[in-house]
């Protein structure tokens, strides 16, 4: 069944490879990978994003069958044992098609669907949602030296493209989301400047992802590490929510949770 984006959501990282920035490593297991689904839906995630490659700056990328053999495993499970929505984070056709054989709700493609064959396979599919972002180069050379004339038009412009190109191909507007890329291919001002110009892109007429969870530019402005930048991640959540986005994904869902349920209230959304 699609994901309800009418209301706001709270999206859990789940990635099971070994060279993610944050928890790379931590639930390469199966059963560690469980425990951490069921921990995060016990917080409060209607949405799990379960990824099998990094996309970390400087990443390498690994093969299909690696990464099918690192998430499929994990979907089956997660599908047959816990009440939540998912997505799979993905850049490649072959793990889309199978992920939405599955019965995934959402694929989240860093990269739009230009891989050749990728818009292909989720039109193929009459229900599947999907996530389109912005990324500037590939994650090998995406931090070298971004620039743009006007990254807020620029990004808008690039994601408005995207999603008229997957209407063309089949894929209603109801199943599009549209995330700014945070950290893919841009600089800490850069990013500050998408963050403040959020409500732009929440008026266009797809649902908003924003994903900045513990990612360099929150360090680079506090000066913490990866670990330590719980706080400042709650703070652009919070942003984001108050203008409109629709879905924030995250490392750290009962925090996030709790933001949540606050902006809500403040917004009327929600009985006190």
């Amino acid at each position: 069944m699609p994901i309800c984006l009418q209301q706001p959501h709270v999206m859990g990282i789940l990635n099971v490879t070994p060279d993610s920035f944050s928890d790379g490593g931590r639930f390469v297991q199966l059963e560690a990978a469980l425990q951490q689904a069921r921990q995060m839906v016990e917080e409060g995630a209607t949405i799990l994003d379960i990824g099998g490659e990094s996309t970390r700056p400087n990443s390498d990328g690994v093969s299909e069958q690696l990464e099918l053999d690192r998430v499929m495993p994990v979907v089956e499970r997660v599908q047959a044992e816990l009440p939540v929505a998912i997505s799979v984070d993905t850049m490649k056709p072959a793990v889309m098609r199978a992920a939405i054989a599955s019965g995934v709700e959402m694929i989240n493609d860093v990269l739009a669907l230009q891989a050749e064959g990728a818009v292909e396979a989720v039109a193929a599919s009459d229900s599947v949602q999907v996530c389109l972002m912005h990324m500037k180069g590939e994650p090998r050379t995406m931090q070298q030296q971004p620039e743009y004339a006007s990254v807020v038009a620029e990004v808008k412009d690039f994601l408005l493209a995207r999603a008229a190109c997957c209407e063309v191909a089949g894929i209603g507007a109801d199943r599009i989301v549209l995330d700014i890329g945070f950290g893919f291919g841009k600089t800490p001002a850069h990013n500050v400047q998408l963050v403040k110009a959020l409500s732009e892109f929440t008026a266009l007429p797809y649902p908003s992802l924003l994903g900045v969870s513990r990612k360099s530019t929150l360090g680079a402005i506090t000066g913490k590490p990866v670990d330590g930048r719980l706080y400042a991640g709650l703070a652009m959540a919070t942003l984001g929510f108050y203008q409109g986005v629709k879905i924030v994904r995250t490392h750290d869902v009962a925090a996030t949770v709790d933001v949540l349920r606050m902006v809500r209230a403040v917004l009327g959304e929600v009985e006190i």
